[in-house]
Formats: structure tokens, sequence, C-alpha cells
């Protein structure tokens, strides 16, 4: 029944309310106190917007708890508060954003030394951006009044929390007039210039890391909002000052001046990679007004300023920041490939995706890199470096790998002077050797069949086949014998092999149409080769256990990737009289589980007279 439960709605806030000397404690102690401020209860409302109860919730998020408190609830209160005071109620955003005390008490947590407790920073900084989106003109006012405020955020850098205030300020300020105002102000205050010099071998890692993120940030959202800011034909000053020249040379030489560790170049390489993104994924569903993915011209002064550095990115790959031997479980690995070579590599292969005509120069400088011992010689570079740097020198944006016409010198000296058929064959055969002796498979031979389809597709169908057909035409006759042989037979049979099912040993999936045209083969997904094997489990499993005549199974593809449709096609006969033992168990353990109905048991649905004596009887029984 339900006045069996207890729906009574009344809280017991309301009890404490009712006393006239009620906590904030009290109150936050309260598992539904959260709730009833979201609901917008006018009497806990009228309590907690009372200049002693806002300043005491401000101070908890801002002030270290006492220790010797158990750790789980010793951050108990600053959490609730935080929660109070983020919820989105217009009334307590008023009182917070339009009180100087409390911004005075709130900007005061910056001015705390260094390093902040992060969870105290994370508590600050929803507070902060709760308010600049919801009280915005207010809190800009009080922030640009403070002429160290950049500093301080700066100074915390190295704590992720102040990351999002800074993000705050250039992404949640509406509207567009508004914001580019506050852009200026920050461009004013050398934002992007600051952030730049943290990027420095002198600096801490955190605070490197932290920093090239920010900016990172920053770039994308000034280009995703680079649209509204056209209504009022301004270009966003701090993405102006980020692209230009200056900038990118500043952080260039940053990279490189002094010690080259892995830290600093890593963070400013991925700065570099996100000013010469030209397009960028859809996130979440997301696309622009007319339904594709985001796309960016590449301002010409960022290769401009890259362009002389070509030759230090060239160096980093033979002579990267040293590292310390790794122990896999192939074993150990001495001079490790790193970050740093992935980073470089990831670096060139944007250049060579952005170069066009307009900036043959970054192309060429490029081409005479390729051409000097090291990169191009087939004893210089460890097999497993070869295939990143060649896949990077293959790839293109797209979802299948080309050679672009633009890239047409880049193929001539691919082919041509750093013998990447030669070296392809060679590692191949290399690796077969090793295994042949016991050894392991390279973990380079995914990348290695890669290329290899990369080199065959473009051969066949791309947009300069005819100069890569001369080329490898050009090659001396052991080679393109080789090179032939492998085609046909080696690579041909390592893609069928990357496309049967993953369990059993089923027949290859035919493939599609879509199959041919790629170069890369479709592999079928654990999850999906998973589910098949189920399938294909429980149809074993019936004819084991029942005892079902499986002939009619013997002409049906038993491979996992059998579909429903074919199962539902499946005739399975049952010979009702077969008395096998698998019959007497199941027959057995039928009669055991399925109790025969009693007839003589009360039909409880019969319609009956409804007299005492009935009811009675019912409750005697």
């Amino acid at each position: 029944m339900f006045w069996k439960f207890d729906l009574h709605t009344s809280s017991h806030l309301e009890a404490l309310l009712d006393k006239e000397d009620v906590t904030l404690s009290e109150l936050m102690d309260e598992e539904d106190v959260l709730q009833e401020c979201k609901a917008q209860n006018r009497r806990l409302l009228l309590f907690l917007c009372q200049d002693q109860c806002m300043q005491e919730l401000v101070t908890m998020i801002t002030t270290e708890p006492p220790a010797g408190v158990e750790e789980t609830k010793r951050f108990k209160y600053p959490n609730i508060a935080c929660e109070l005071l983020t919820c989105d109620v217009g009334v307590i955003n008023d009182k917070l954003g339009n009180e100087e005390p409390l911004l005075e008490t709130l900007y005061a947590f910056l001015e705390q030394p260094s390093p902040l407790n992060p969870l105290l920073a994370s508590f600050f900084s929803k507070t902060i951006g709760n308010l600049i989106t919801r009280k915005t003109e207010q809190v800009l006012n009080f922030l640009r009044r403070k002429e160290g405020f950049l500093s301080l955020v700066l100074k915390h850098i190295d704590t992720s929390a102040m990351m999002d205030v800074l993000l705050r300020l250039i992404s949640c300020v509406e509207p567009p007039p508004l914001r580019l105002e506050t852009l200026t102000w920050l461009n004013e205050e050398k934002l992007a210039q600051r952030l730049i010099e943290l990027i420095h071998p002198e600096r801490d890692e955190e605070r490197q890391s932290n920093a090239s993120q920010t900016l990172c940030d920053i770039i994308r959202l000034s280009r995703d909002q680079a649209n509204q800011l056209q209504e009022i034909s301004q270009p966003d000053p701090l993405l102006t000052v980020l692209e230009s020249q200056e900038s990118v040379e500043q952080l260039l030489q940053n990279m490189f001046s002094g010690e080259r560790t892995e830290s600093c170049i890593v963070n400013g390489i991925q700065v570099l990679l996100t000013l010469l993104e030209i397009r960028r994924p859809v996130v979440d569903g997301v696309m622009d007004a007319q339904g594709f993915e985001r796309s960016y011209t590449v301002n010409s002064s960022i290769l401009l300023a890259i362009e002389p550095h070509l030759r230090h990115f060239h160096q980093l790959l033979l002579e990267p920041p040293k590292r310390n031997p790794m122990l896999t479980t192939l074993g150990v690995l001495d001079e490790p490939l790193g970050n740093t070579r992935l980073h470089v590599a990831r670096l060139v292969a944007s250049l060579l995706y952005t170069s066009s005509a307009s900036h043959a120069v970054v192309a060429q400088e490029l081409s005479d890199l390729l051409l000097q011992p090291g990169l191009g010689s087939q004893d210089k570079f460890k097999p497993h470096q070869d295939a990143s740097q060649e896949q990077t020198l293959t790839e293109t944006p797209t979802s299948e790998p080309s050679i672009t016409p633009e890239n047409s010198q880049e193929a001539y000296v691919l082919f041509q002077h750093c013998h990447l058929v030669q070296r392809i064959l060679e590692a191949w055969e290399e690796n077969d050797k090793i295994q042949s002796e016991g050894g392991m498979r390279r973990g380079y031979m995914g990348h290695l069949t890669r290329i290899a389809n990369t080199v065959v597709h473009n051969l066949e169908k791309g947009p300069v086949h005819t100069q890569i057909s001369s080329l490898i035409t050009e090659l001396p006759e052991d080679y393109r014998g080789r090179w032939e042989t492998f085609v046909d037979q080696t690579l041909s049979e390592t893609n069928r092999k990357n496309t049967i099912d993953l369990v059993g040993t089923g027949n290859p999936r035919p493939s599609s149409e879509d199959d041919m045209e790629s170069p890369f083969p479709k592999e079928l997904t654990l999850q999906q080769a998973f589910s098949d094997y189920q399938i294909q489990q429980m149809t074993a499993n019936f004819v084991d256990q029942f005892g079902f005549n499986d002939e009619e199974f013997t002409d049906h593809d038993d491979s996992i990737g059998a579909t429903f449709d074919r199962i539902a096609e499946i005739n399975i006969n049952i010979d009702a009289g077969q008395d096998s033992a698998n019959t007497a168990v199941f027959e057995a353990c039928a009669k055991e589980r399925i109790q025969p109905f009693d007839d003589d048991e009360e039909d409880i649905w019969e319609e009956k007279e409804i007299n005492y004596a009935t009811q009675t009887k019912s409750r005697n029984r």
C-alpha cells in the first residue's frame, strides 16, 4: 500500500530552519541541502544569502581545512560549499557577483604562495568560471582593476585548474563585442607572449605542459569563434599574435636555446602542430554551418618562421635528447625511439600537408634534408625509425594515403635517393630471418605493412602513379623482381591474413567493393568477433547437448562470421524416437523442474458471491 512508504515531502531542513540558532554547518550536514537549494527553497536561500553565510562559504573553498581530520571528511564542507555557490541559482549568483567583499575573499586565493592545493584550486576555478558566465560584466570589471591578476594566474599555471580560468575568459564571455573587449585586454597584458615564455628548458615540466596545452586550446577556441567576431569586422587579437612570425620564432628559439630537453621540445611542437592544423575532425557530432568538419588556412608567417629551423629538427631525429634504455617484453631497447622523434615526425608530416606551391621553399628544404646522410642512408637509421619516417612522408590528412601532385618531389626523393622499396624489402626479409631462427616478430611490421600498401595503392591509382611506376622501373633488376614477388605473394598473403576472422579458422571474409578500393584491409573488430564466437558456440552446444541431427549444418559456411539470416535457414531435425542418454537426461530434468498443476487448487480469479461467511473463511486461512 502507498501509505507503507514514507513519501512525505517535508524536509528536515524546515525543522532546522525553524531553530533560531541554526548554523551553516548543521544545514550542510543534511543530505538534501543541495537538492533543496537547486529547487530554490525560499527559506534556505534567504539563510544562505546572509552576508555571514556567504562569507563563510567563500572562505571554505579558498582556505586549507584544518589538519588532523580524516582525509575523506576533511574536504566535505569545501566541496558542498562549492556546489552551493555554483548551483546556478540567481539569488546566489547575484549576491556573490555584486558584493565586492566576497569577490575580494575569492580573489585572495590567488595571492597564496605556490603550490596551491589542487582540490581547492578546482573549487576556485569552478566558482570564478560560473561567475564569468553568469555575472560577466561585474566580474570582468573587478578583474581588470586588479593589475596583478594575470601574473598571479600564470604564477600558478602549474596547477591545471588555472588553465580553466584563462579559457573561461576566452570562451564564455558574451556578447561578441564584450568578448572582443576581453580578448583585447588579455592581449594588452601579453598573455600569448608570457605563455610562450613558460615553454623553456629552465621551467619545470608541469608548467611547460600546462602552458603548451593552454596555447593549443586558445588557438582552437579562437579559430572556432572567428566567425562570430567577423560580425563586428575585427580579427581575434590573441590569434593574430600567436600566428605571427615573431611569436613562432620566439617559441622555436626557446626550444633550441641552451640544453635541449624532451619536455620543452615536445610541448613546443604540440603548439606548432596546432598552428599547422588545416582541418579538425568532427567532435561529438558537431559540424560547421555547412555540415562539414572545420577547416582552416595556415598563415604563411608560421611556415616562414619554421623554415630556418628545419635543420634543427632534422638533427633531433638523428640525435634526440638522451634517454635511458627501456626494458620491454621483447628485451632492452637501448636508445628507444622516444617522444621527441615521434613528435618531430608528426611535425614533418604536418608540414608536408600544409606546404603548397606558395610555400615551395619548405617542401624543397625537406627534400634537401632527406638527401643528406642519415635519413636517406640504409645503415644509419634503425628499422622502426625508418618505418616512422617513411610513413610520415607518405600519409596525407585524408583517410586514404596518397602522394599528392605537390609532393611529387618528395616521392622522387623517397624512391630514388632514400631507396624506399629496397628498405621495405630488406626490413621484411630481416624480420623473416629473425622469426625463422626462433626470434620475435619485429614490432614495426604493422607500420611496414601499411607503408607497403600505400606504395602499391599510389602505384596503381595515385595522382603521380606514372612517375612512381617509372621510378620503380628504374630499380636494379634484382630489387625490381623481388618487389614484384613481394607484392604478388608476401604482401598479398599478409593482407589476406589480416582480413580473416580473428577467432576460429573460418574462411576469409569476402572483400566488398570498398575493400578492393582501399589499400588497407578492414579487420574484424574484437567485439564483433566475440559476438560471432558466442553464436557459434551456442549452435555447437545445441548439437552436442541435445543430440540434434547436424547434417544440415554442413552445407553452411562454418565461419564465425555467419549471419543470423543463415542461422535462421538451418533446419534442425529432431528424431522423437531416438532413445539417447542426452534425451533421458533432458526428460529427467524436465520432470524435476516442471511441477504439474493441482486441479483442486482454488482459482483465485473465479467469480464468487461475496458475503460475510466467505470473508471470514479467507481471514482464517
